[in-house]
């Protein structure tokens, strides 16, 4: 029987490592067999975590996190959970290679999935011109020419974020017009900087190292055209990873991990939540770092308690 059980290894995860580690709650953390490490380990150069002025690689970063929580005697498990049953007293775990774990606590980092676009050679230019993160990228386009891809308020907001630094942002967006709120509209509309491509969609990623190019396709007419950018940023929504829990835990409208108001606590006591799984709006290391803190001292409460 485990004092605690943390499922997914980004730096929500990791940090729940280390805070209930040196709180001597000898956490197992399942940090998945192919994405250990999360979508940090997809990401080039993280300039804006705080400690590391000169800037870091993401997969660098990630490697520091998981140090740390061995550190203080985390043991990390390369498998990915394929089952779990929260309800009870005693949490049970199962993953892929067959293994069963009890534990009186669980931390649930399972974070978020960015949609893709489903290109070919999408993957391999993460981070050499595409992005999915413009409060992670944008800096690197200082007066460049770049492009978001959709149609709601996440895509307003990053288009106008990115005219901070690029010196033209087109708007993508595959209808005549878009579902975003009406504010976040007008401001990407009477931006001087934004220009809107609509009835549009991506085709093609061009560029052998780096984006060069995309290929437009009109959705009207299936005419096709060619576009130079030196970036590509999508925001066509993320799904939280919830399919282990979504049956037994409250979820939000959005189909994130339900919590109670600041804390970590889901809907099932001794289960909490933390990072991506739990935060639609801001996504960053740096405050899932910070809600995994919360878990762990949420989760070291409610040991304690019982």
């Amino acid at each position: 029987m485990r004092e605690v059980i943390i499922i997914g290894s980004g730096p929500a995860g990791y940090t729940a490592a280390i805070y209930t580690a040196r709180a001597g709650l000898n956490p197992l953390l399942i940090a998945s067999s192919v994405e250990a490490g999360g979508e940090l380990m997809k990401t080039t150069e993280v300039e804006n975590f705080p400690g590391f002025p000169e800037g870091l690689m993401g997969p660098d970063l990630m490697a520091n996190f998981q140090a740390q929580a061995e550190r203080f005697g985390t043991e990390i498990l390369l498998d990915d959970v394929v089952e779990v049953d929260l309800r009870g007293d005693v949490k049970i775990i199962k993953t892929g290679e067959g293994k069963t774990f009890e534990a009186k606590a669980v931390i649930l980092a399972t974070g978020a999935a960015y949609r893709e676009l489903g290109l070919p050679r999408e993957k391999e230019l993460s981070g050499h011109g595409v992005s999915w993160c413009a409060t992670c990228d944008g800096f690197f386009f200082r007066q460049k020419t770049i492009a978001v891809v959709g149609g709601g308020d996440s895509a307003m907001e990053e288009a106008n974020f990115l005219t901070r630094f690029a010196d033209k942002v087109y708007l993508i967006h595959r209808r005549d017009s878009f579902k975003a709120s009406k504010i976040m509209q007008e401001r990407a509309l009477n931006n001087p900087k934004i220009e809107v491509i609509w009835n549009s969609a991506v085709a093609e990623l061009k560029g052998e190292t780096k984006l060069e190019a995309v290929t437009l396709e009109d959705t009207v007419t299936g005419d096709k055209r060619e576009l130079a950018l030196d970036g590509l940023f999508i925001a066509i929504g993320n799904d939280p990873r919830v399919w282990l829990v979504e049956d037994q835990l409250e979820l939000t409208p959005e189909k994130f991990i339900h919590v109670e108001g600041r804390s970590s606590k889901t809907s099932l006591p001794g289960v909490f939540a933390a990072g991506d799984v739990i935060d639609p709006t801001y996504r960053q290391a740096i405050t899932a770092a910070g809600s995994g803190c919360v878990a762990a001292l949420d989760a070291e409460h409610y040991l304690t308690a019982h």
